[in-house]
């Protein structure tokens, strides 16, 4: 597992040119890091991330980010979903505009109870362009998704949890032990799985559901052609020891 921290914590975890970069650069090299299977992505401070830098767009820093902005390469969302293992956010503040959209790249969101999301690019006067207008539609549904987009109102971690934004909502202190907890139980499939599941599922989301099981019987059949007997029995005990394991913890 590799923590990835958003590191400008006086600064909200504001998304300047050269932090959007930094992301994007983390996110390449992870691509060939064969050592991390899981990420989690989280930010120093009181906040995920407040968005883009507002300063820096509207001119306010001067020609601070022009460096960064003229040796950026890649797209950050591009680089972080081009990623082919789970990302787990763990999201211990606010995450708003661009930030809310940096946190839906994430396969799956954990909330501390101090977490906060908002839309607020109709009120700031930009268009979202990181995939927010298409992701939180179908995530919790078109007519909560507007309600966030068209008032920029704020969502508490507790009501995202409720909407299914996010999977737990947890006190701060319990949120990196339950991103852990929960990179470890991914880590314990059977090795090579993780980036195969997680294609399938991202590729068939995209198709309607006739092509989306075609799809999957088709990498299925791939895939099952590698599998043996032996390799599912030595599977096997161990998943129904974990099986007794966890129902004596329920």
């Amino acid at each position: 597992m590799t923590t990835v921290t958003l590191n400008r914590p006086k600064a909200m975890n504001a998304l300047s040119w050269a932090l959007r970069n930094a992301i994007t650069e983390a996110f390449i090299a992870l691509r060939d890091d064969a050592s991390t299977d899981v990420v989690v992505l989280t930010g120093a401070g009181r906040a995920f991330s407040a968005g883009l830098d507002l300063k820096e767009l509207g001119g306010e820093s001067g020609d601070a980010g022009g460096a960064a902005r003229a040796a950026s390469q890649a797209d950050m969302v591009d680089a972080i979903t081009g990623f082919d293992r789970p990302i787990i956010g763990a999201i211990n503040g606010v995450a708003i505009t661009g930030g809310f959209e940096l946190a839906l790249a994430c396969d799956l969101l954990l909330a501390s109870t101090e977490a906060r999301f908002a839309d607020t690019h109709a009120r700031v006067g930009i268009m979202p362009g990181w995939g927010l207008s298409q992701k939180l539609g179908r995530i919790i549904g078109i007519t909560r998704a507007k309600e966030l987009s068209l008032t920029g109102n704020y969502l508490s971690g507790t009501q995202a949890e409720a909407w299914g934004l996010v999977s737990h909502c947890v006190a701060p202190e319990e949120l990196m032990p339950l991103a852990r907890q929960l990179a470890s139980d991914m880590q314990s499939c059977a090795p090579g799985m993780l980036p195969k599941v997680k294609r399938v599922m991202d590729e068939g989301y995209r198709m309607t559901l006739a092509e989306g099981l075609q799809f999957e019987k088709t990498a299925s059949r791939i895939h099952m052609d590698d599998v043996t007997p032996d390799m599912v029995r030595g599977r096997r005990l161990g998943i129904q020891e974990r099986g007794r394991e966890q129902q004596r913890h329920a």
